[in-house]
């Protein structure tokens, strides 16, 4: 096995954090099962550093260890958040020209959001062609209670998890934010059945959402596609060449992803 040149000395950075980040990179990369006297070698430090670090791994998910030889090799925490990555950059891609097509077609601000347990990540924002930019920034997390996106992902997930979410506070941003469980329940059930989603003045005075959702192959929601804009723009009742392109172009990444219509079935998340 190749051995690191010199100790592990970041420039700035957190010795151990990239002292066990490299631990996972040499697992990675290893054919087989990796012992703690190879990993120091190879990392340029000591049996009793590495032990500590890959201990902590494994308490955690991220490295596991051979019950018959004692080795290590990466575990399945890290495989899944690979593969959580790699779909959600498949997800930005094939959603990405259908969003700029939507752009064009309305000129407004158009936005692609993933679904997560805290609420909606904005995955893509393209900024429309308004002088007054509208935008939400790429990596935040929309509550899921006061979000045309937040909203639209609750009326498609597991019921267990609708719950958990309406069980939890639900600050108000504005004097138009649903705080009452009941009232949002209603509401998303109304959601679902019409099929998509607005939020007018419920984040922010003056600026309203309409989005529509997105179905992987499975026929679990994978997301929302959205326009953002003021409300005089995008009012509570969108226009119907509004509706029209964003449910058209929510449904034609649907359709990218593998989804069959009529065939939504239950959330990724429970």
């Amino acid at each position: 096995m190749p051995r690191t040149t010199g100790e592990i000395a970041p420039e700035g950075g957190v010795q151990s954090v990239v002292l066990a980040l490299r631990v996972l990179e040499t697992l990675a990369r290893a054919a087989e099962p990796v012992g703690v006297t190879d990993l120091a070698e190879a990392l340029g430090t000591t049996k009793t550093r590495i032990h500590r670090h890959v201990r902590t791994l494994v308490q955690q998910g991220y490295v596991t260890q051979s019950p018959q030889t004692g080795r290590y090799l990466v575990g399945m925490r890290l495989v899944t958040l690979g593969r959580q990555v790699s779909e959600s950059m498949d997800f930005s891609a094939t959603a990405l020209p259908y969003l700029r097509d939507l752009r064009e077609r309305l000129g407004q601000t158009c936005v692609l959001s993933q679904l997560e347990h805290d609420g909606a990540r904005i995955m893509q924002t393209l900024s429309g062609r308004s002088a007054i930019e509208i935008g939400v920034k790429p990596g935040s997390i929309l509550p899921f209670h006061n979000s045309a996106q937040g909203k639209l992902m609750l009326a498609h997930v597991d019921p267990g998890f609708r719950d958990r979410v309406l069980a939890e506070p639900m600050p108000a941003s504005t004097p138009h934010t649903i705080s009452d469980p009941a009232v949002l329940s209603a509401e998303i059930d109304m959601i679902r059945e019409r099929g998509w989603a607005v939020a007018a003045n419920e984040s922010a005075m003056g600026l309203n959402a309409l989005a529509a959702p997105i179905f992987d192959e499975s026929g679990a929601i994978a997301g929302t596609l959205a326009i953002v804009d003021l409300v005089q723009f995008l009012p509570a009742e969108p226009a119907p060449e509004q509706l029209s392109a964003v449910v058209g172009a929510a449904t034609a990444v649907s359709a990218a992803l593998g989804h069959r219509a009529g065939a939504t079935g239950g959330d990724k998340v429970s």
